[in-house]
């Protein structure tokens, strides 16, 4: 018999978009995942554990943290602490969100990998998950993630609703279930629940505020508690992507045509997930990384600026606080900000977490107010597959100098195992990160992935060594 939410068309059967998509997720097994896949997915997790440890004891994380219930068995990025796997999932979200610097899914506006990493470990804690299941898992989320976001993701919806908090719940509800191995009804039922605590609103960048940082614990905590409904029989409504109130007619007020086609070709939205390597919003990386190409060029101090043109695209300059040219209340209005991370950058000579603390900085508010901004054609035609930007400083001698990007640089393999092995020895001590780190290398060969969020905890408590 055809499941009852099937809609009957003359003989035939139709499922709902959101019954398609997890069968095909489920059609998807280990044996599919790619070398690529599973490189990228490694890498992935690397990341998000180097900027959980690096973001520890920023103010957010800390907060957190001690919100997290004093009992249970799952573990805190960079702690010593044991909480519940929805209060562990939460604070690791936190942390990995904590610097701005997580793994970016430009075509979702998402960050997949704060939501998809703690969900995993959190549920490897309370069930044992192979490490090659925590991979096809974490693949399967980037990629439901990734395609739904897409389809929801327009700039009007960008510009009221935070992307990772709407798209966040159904990556993390599908990838847990996932690597629990609950069955496709289950499974249906989790991510339709999960879609229900879709949230985030984009007034924090117009405020200086701190609810961006807390996004991602929302979307995991709550698609873990949708998880466990599920498990105990709560049902979710099927037509939650395309049904006349659901996903798409509540954000976008557009009616669902088509699809959504998982992997299509063979293509996987993991790979085409980015690392950064600037700690600030993903517009910004771009024209902050060109503007100290520039200055090299131009072989000048940032004193000598007079004036900065960035050529950039719309959707740059329409997402919250990245055209913003001050008063800036907060590092995080900082980080957004594309003008003040170009500044900023100037000043420095790089771009550093450091530069972002200097709010009052008197040169580089001076650069602030000497900024412009050049919409692009072309670069409008390149955007989402390349994000890229021209700055042109201009000099008190009368030159210019320009650099051009087609594209933003991201973090290579080597910066980012540089980044975590810095701020694993640094927090955990070496024997620990090289534990840590052996664990994701042979991640095919380890039985209980949960060993490794247990290895990154402060002390023994939990560790194992599977």
């Amino acid at each position: 018999m055809a499941n009852m939410s099937e809609k009957l068309t003359g003989n035939i059967t139709q499922k709902t978009v959101l019954e398609d998509v997890v069968s095909q997720a489920f059609n998807f097994s280990a044996a599919d995942v790619s070398a690529a896949e599973n490189a990228k997915a490694q890498i992935c997790l690397v990341d998000f554990l180097s900027c959980a440890l690096e973001a520890a004891d920023l103010p957010w994380s800390r907060q957190a943290a001690s919100v997290a219930a004093p009992y249970g068995e799952n573990s805190i990025i960079g702690e010593a602490k044991n909480t519940t796997a929805d209060d562990a999932a939460f604070a690791n979200a936190v942390r990995g969100h904590g610097l701005v610097r997580e793994d970016m899914h430009t075509g979702s506006i998402s960050h997949l990998g704060v939501i998809i990493w703690p969900t995993l470990l959190a549920l490897a804690e309370t069930q044992k998950i192979s490490g090659t299941e925590l991979i096809r898992a974490a693949i399967i989320g980037y990629e439901v993630g990734g395609r739904l976001g897409r389809e929801v993701m327009t700039p009007e919806v960008a510009r009221l609703f935070r992307p990772t908090g709407l798209i966040g719940p159904y990556a993390a509800a599908i990838a847990g279930s996932i690597a629990l191995g609950l069955d496709q009804e289950t499974t249906c039922a989790a991510v339709a629940l999960a879609g229900n605590c879709s949230a985030g609103l984009n007034e924090w960048p117009h405020n200086g505020a701190d609810e961006m940082y807390f996004h991602p614990g929302f979307a995991v905590r709550n698609a873990i508690r949708s998880i466990r409904l599920a498990q105990a029989g709560a049902r979710g409504s099927l037509s939650i992507i395309e049904g006349e109130a659901g996903m798409l007619a509540a954000y976008a007020r557009q009616k669902f045509n088509g699809a959504v086609t998982l992997f299509p070709n063979g293509d996987a939205e993991i790979i085409s997930v980015f690392n950064k390597q600037v700690p600030a919003c993903n517009y910004a990386q771009a024209p902050c990384q060109a503007s100290v190409i520039a200055l090299e060029k131009a072989e000048v101090k940032a004193d000598q600026i007079t004036a900065i043109k960035i050529k950039t695209y719309d959707a740059a300059l329409n997402y919250p606080g990245c055209s913003h040219m001050g008063p800036y209340k907060t590092p995080l209005q900082a980080k957004m900000s594309i003008a003040f991370g170009v500044s900023a950058a100037l000043v420095a000579g790089e771009i550093a977490e450091t530069n972002y603390s200097k709010l009052d900085d008197v040169e580089i508010l001076k650069l602030v107010s000497v900024t412009s901004f050049v919409i692009d054609d072309e670069l409008n035609k390149a955007y989402p597959e390349k994000q890229g930007t021209e700055v042109t400083l201009s000099l008190n001698d009368g030159r210019t100098r320009s650099h051009s990007l087609d594209n933003i640089i991201y973090a290579d393999d080597a910066l980012i195992h540089k980044r975590f092995a810095d701020a694993a020895i640094e927090r955990l001590g070496a024997d620990k990160y090289q534990t840590i780190i052996n664990k994701i290398n042979h991640i095919d060969e380890l039985m209980d992935s949960g060993s490794i969020v247990q290895n990154c905890q402060t002390d023994n408590l939990g560790a194992q060594n599977d």
